[in-house]
């Protein structure tokens, strides 16, 4: 048995007018606005889903699995239905819905990593009280067809409050994408999210998962990231993004995107980076890419 929660794009990420080389995504922002005022019955779920078919499953998770659907109008939609099995899921749901409901984001023109920084660096810092994910992780990350990212399941989210710069919680993430600190005594911060993200950037470009047979003993992604800079960055970024001809300023690029990833993941949480540091060194790596 299953609970359904709908999640409209706008829910994931909140962008009500998306724009792309300044031209605005057609029919996007009214269609989703229109999607998010009224109620959506089981039946519709059922049809937008394909009977919840698993050629539709996206994501899955201790709390139950996301179905990506798309309703009559055309609106694509997450649809994540939680295991009624636990104990759990009505309280999950009310976090959930607290924190989506809050959220407003401004608009993204960037590529997928530097759309989920963004992402970060508005629940970290742009929100009345900072919001820590808790459990970034690529199957949490959304694109939809302009291929914008939305960032999903806030089930295990936590907001700080006034004066707070962490907390404990007895809910762990996923691993290899955990911070030591929480992993080790449950103590998350926006730090945490920070960590994660660094793992996330490194497996995009390396295409190796944290959590990949061959990271064993003491090699792990973050410790094969490492040795590989400077010199030799072609060792370990994916074949498919970069090759032996390419300028060394694209493969200068890459290292540098490598070395952001790491100061994200440096084991003391007070000396690694914030998102809002991260943003803007992304921005500047991707305008030099831009030039090769």
């Amino acid at each position: 048995m299953g609970i359904a929660l709908v999640f409209v794009p706008t829910a994931l990420v909140l962008i009500w007018i998306r724009y792309r080389g300044g031209k605005r995504a057609p029919q996007q922002a009214d269609s989703l606005s229109t999607a998010t005022r009224g109620r959506i019955s089981y039946y519709e779920l059922l049809e937008a889903t394909d009977a919840f078919s698993e050629s539709n499953l996206i994501g899955f998770g201790s709390f139950g699995s996301v179905y990506k659907g798309i309703l009559r109008s055309g609106t694509t939609i997450a649809v994540k239905v939680f295991n009624m099995q636990l104990e759990v899921p009505f309280k999950h749901f009310d976090t959930e819905y607290e924190i989506l409901r809050s959220i407003r984001h401004r608009n993204l023109r960037l590529s997928i990593m530097i759309d989920v920084a963004y992402a970060l660096e508005y629940l970290h810092h742009g929100c009345s009280l900072p919001v820590i994910h808790c459990d970034l992780k690529p199957s949490n990350v959304l694109l939809n067809e302009y291929m914008f990212a939305h960032l999903s399941d806030f089930g295990i989210s936590k907001v700080l409050g006034q004066d707070v710069s962490n907390l404990y919680t007895k809910t762990l993430a996923t691993f290899g994408y955990i911070a030591p600190e929480y992993g080790l005594d449950g103590l998350v911060s926006t730090k945490c999210d920070v960590y994660s993200y660094g793992i996330m950037l490194m497996e995009t470009f390396t295409r190796r998962k944290p959590n990949d047979e061959m990271f064993e003993g003491d090699l792990s992604l973050k410790q094969w990231v490492s040795n590989s800079l400077p010199e030799a960055i072609m060792d370990v970024v994916d074949a498919n993004l970069v090759t032996p001809n390419d300028s060394y300023l694209k493969l200068d690029c890459v290292a540098s995107i490598m070395k952001v990833a790491l100061d994200c993941c440096v084991e003391s949480p007070e000396r690694r980076t914030n998102m809002k540091d991260v943003v803007g060194m992304l921005q500047k790596i991707r305008i030099q890419l831009l030039a090769c």
